[in-house]
Formats: C-alpha cells, structure tokens, sequence
C-alpha cells in the first residue's frame, strides 16, 4: 500500500489516524499505537540533536521500520492475512486483558519480528554494520522512556503495583529489560536474514514468527498462577475507556 511517507511526521500523523480510530472504536489496540507514536516521535527528536551516526540514514530507517506496523494494521482491519504474531497483538483486542499486555503483545510483534525485517531490507545490497551504532544508540533512548511510560500507565492502571510485589518489578521488566532484549533479538535476526536470498529469507521470518507468537501466547496467559490473578485483578480495577485511557497516557 503505497501511502507516500516521506518523512518521520508522516509518520506520526499516519498513527495519529489509528489512536484516532481505535478510540472510537474503543479497542485497546490504540494502547500500543499510542507508545509506538511516544517512541518514534522520540526517534524523531533525536534525528533532530544528531544524535546518531547518519541522522539522515535513520530517519529514513524509522519510515522503513514503521511501514511494516502500518502494513500490519492495515491488512489486520481490512481482513487480509498478518503475521501471527501480529495476530495475537490484534485479536486480544475483544479479550480481557491489562493494558501493560496490550503494550508487550505489539512490541513483542514490531521489536521482537518487524524490526529484524526492516534492519535486513533496509540494508540490502549495502554494509549491514553501518547501522549497528546507531540501532543501539536507540536502546539509550527507548531507556529513557520505560519510567515515563510506567508513570503514565499506572495512572489508568492502579493496581500495577501488584506486579512489583509478585515479581519484584516485573513491570520494569517487561518494559525496560525486555525491550532491550528484544532488541538484540531483532539484531540477530537481521544478521540472519541479510546474506540469504528470498525464499530462504521466508522461511527464516515464518521461524521466527512462530516463535513469537508463542511469546505472545505466555504474554496472554503467563502460566504462574499468581502472575495471572494478579493481571485479571490489574484488569478488572483498570479504566476501560480507551478515549480516557489515552488521554492520561498523553498527559
């Protein structure tokens, strides 16, 4: 779908129509468009500070990285098939789950997958490790944004405290940890996929697609028993309308 991005605010505009959408739909897949929008606008203030080696090269990288998001979304509401990782991150849309799940289901999908396929397109046909220092560059930044992200979620969601007394900051984790971690699994993946042709290139992505989907399973159904009365309580006390969800999370 050619929808003519050009620059980071194109970007950011293309995911202010979904947050736009989805709340008034009043689905909790606004929750995650709403930090992927944090974050690149984040992105988007670094590439201002020059903050990396080629502050060109990733802006135009951040464009590659989010239209496999859009792709995703888009193809998910217009009925065409997505990854199954990206399944999971939709579907739990109708199901009862915590806000801070809704957030681990699209990172799991866009960091964990998307990204390692980006890092390997985008490089194609050049030097791989060019864009090594600045994609980790990005991990000091994303850093910087976990206690925001955290301060603003506990706000519609009261009871997360739960998660620091089960899991000695599991929620800390999950986000700040977590999210590195995964990074350096899209990394490897992208050193994976780079020197392979097409066909081979598939069949690595469906791989890996599999086994973050099985991620996203343990997302949604942890398996600790304690870990899962906590989120059901988490959920049940949590705000459930996503217009008010959103708007504290932008405050």
């Amino acid at each position: 779908m050619d929808r003519n991005l050009h620059t980071i605010d194109d970007v950011l505009e293309e995911l202010d129509l979904i947050i736009a959408r989805e709340l008034q739909a009043n689905s909790p897949i606004g929750i995650f468009a709403y930090a992927y929008r944090r974050t690149t606008s984040a992105i988007k203030q670094a590439v201002l500070e020059k903050r990396f080696e080629d502050n060109s090269r990733m802006a135009l990288f951040d464009i590659v990285f989010a239209e496999l998001y859009l792709d995703a979304y888009y193809n998910y509401v217009e009925d065409r098939p997505v990854r199954l990782c990206w399944q999971r991150s939709f579907e739990p849309s109708h199901k009862d789950l915590s806000i801070v799940q809704h957030l681990m289901l699209g990172m799991n999908a866009h960091i964990n997958l998307d990204l390692g396929i980006a890092v390997s397109a985008f490089s194609a046909g050049g030097d791989l490790q060019a864009l090594k220092n600045d994609f980790f560059t990005v991990n000091l930044i994303l850093l910087g944004l976990v206690n925001e992200i955290q301060r603003r979620v506990g706000k519609v969601s009261r009871l997360m405290v739960l998660l620091d007394l089960i899991g000695h900051r599991t929620d800390e984790k999950l986000m700040g940890f977590s999210m590195i971690k995964a990074r350096q699994c899209a990394w490897d993946l992208a050193c994976d996929l780079f020197p392979l042709c097409n066909a081979e290139q598939e069949q690595r992505i469906i791989q890996a697609d599999e086994t973050y989907a099985r991620l996203a399973d343990k997302m949604i159904n942890p398996g600790f028993l304690p870990l899962n009365l906590a989120l059901k309580l988490i959920t049940h006390f949590e705000e459930k309308d996503m217009r008010e969800v959103i708007a504290t999370l932008q405050e």
